[in-house]
């Protein structure tokens, strides 16, 4: 699907980028685009998907060619698949960027050698599609009060507990969960462990019956004696929170290159529909009160997209902050919101249903002011760094 990037002067992108950008669009137009709808009605992407996807090489953008990877090394990579797949639908991004984006820094930076030649093939080429399991029933962004516990025994570790709200959850292969393993040192004492698909006492829940983002599988996970190989411990024992605390900046980073891709595919789709739409004898568009909402979302998307431009211009250089990254992510999901609001209300009737995209991406945008630590713990995070 084309948007306005030709219209944005963005200089963030080579010709490798942009020649790389045409076989992902290649791929989202063959492989997603015919089966949207189905894909909606089962609440899952076909496995199918994501094996082409790793055959392109879409999959391990960050993992090393020994590995099986692709070895762009360039998060700029990362951005275009992100881009591409937010046009057409938010969730097709989100199980992506879980997988890519998300995970594999966890299973790259924190691994043994025998854990990423255990893994890493797999992952980049789909046959084992991944997810992380943090958030839990009671604790929502509270990821240092988390309950489930991992108690070691011999050469194993025994995990009891549950976690919700797990993006491709339902479909993964392999899980990275976040265990409390040392009760007395609070977010010290949290760690990190593989648990595999068919491991006793793992379980799933229903797909959970979300809003919007109906692609997406989403589900519950539950852990009943579930005992795994010590060497199945990613990191070292403790270290869980703050290296979730690490590698959070570049999901929250993806998070903002999905929710302003997406925006602006809607922004262009009610752009075209206000010239095209007429009431009183002239397009809706004409009226001024309409046209000076369009300029105003036209400003602020441009202006948040060099934002989060530059901001991806410091990752790429490994100078992007934890409070850059905080930023990005909560004024994109604002401003993502205001935009879809405002094209709902342009569709005028038309744009509270179902089959309209904008009712659709209205939708699917809301969580994206929850998820990733919500509005209220960036600002938070922004906060502190201004000394109050």
């Amino acid at each position: 699907m084309e948007g306005l990037e030709d219209d944005v002067r963005r200089t963030l992108f080579n010709e490798d980028h942009e020649a790389f950008r045409e076989t992902v669009r290649a791929f989202v137009e063959r492989t997603i685009v015919p089966n949207h709808e189905r894909f909606m009605e089962q609440r899952s992407i076909d496995r199918e998907v994501w094996l082409e996807a790793g055959e392109l090489g879409l999959l391990g953008l960050e993992i090393p060619e020994e590995y099986g990877g692709s070895g762009a090394h360039d998060f700029r990579f990362n951005v275009v698949v992100n881009e591409e797949f937010s046009k057409v639908a938010l969730a097709f991004a989100s199980c992506m960027s879980i997988h890519a984006d998300i995970c594999a820094p966890y299973l790259m930076k924190l691994t043994t050698e025998e854990q990423k030649k255990r893994w890493l093939p797999k992952f980049c080429t789909g046959e084992m599609w991944t997810a992380i399991a943090m958030t839990e029933p009671g604790g929502g962004s509270d990821l240092g009060a988390l309950k489930t516990t991992a108690v070691r025994d011999g050469d194993t570790w025994v995990i009891n507990g549950s976690k919700t709200f797990i993006t491709n959850g339902y479909s993964a292969d392999f899980v990275i969960v976040a265990a409390r393993t040392d009760p007395a040192k609070g977010s010290k004492g949290i760690s990190l462990f593989a648990v595999e698909s068919g491991t006793p006492g793992f379980e799933r829940g229903r797909k959970l019956d979300k809003m919007g983002q109906h692609e997406s599988d989403t589900a519950e996970l539950f852990f009943s004696d579930v005992r795994v190989p010590a060497d199945n411990m990613i990191g070292e024992e403790g270290t869980g929170f703050i290296n979730m605390m690490k590698l959070l900046p570049q999901e929250r980073l993806a998070t903002a290159v999905t929710n302003l891709t997406h925006a602006t595919q809607i922004f262009t789709e009610t752009l075209q529909y206000v010239k095209d739409r007429k009431a009183f004898g002239q397009p809706i568009g004409s009226f001024q009160h309409n046209a000076f909402q369009l300029a105003d979302l036209s400003t602020r998307l441009d202006v948040t997209q060099a934002y989060v431009d530059k901001c991806i211009e410091f990752h790429v250089a490994g100078d992007m902050t934890t409070i850059d990254a905080s930023k990005a992510k909560l004024w994109s999901s604002d401003i993502q919101n205001e935009v879809i609001d405002t094209c709902v209300q342009l569709h005028g009737g038309y744009g509270y249903m179902h089959e309209y995209r904008a009712a659709r991406a209205w939708a699917d945008a809301r969580v994206t002011k929850i998820w990733a630590g919500s509005n209220e713990i960036m600002k938070l995070i922004i906060s502190r760094d201004l000394g109050l």
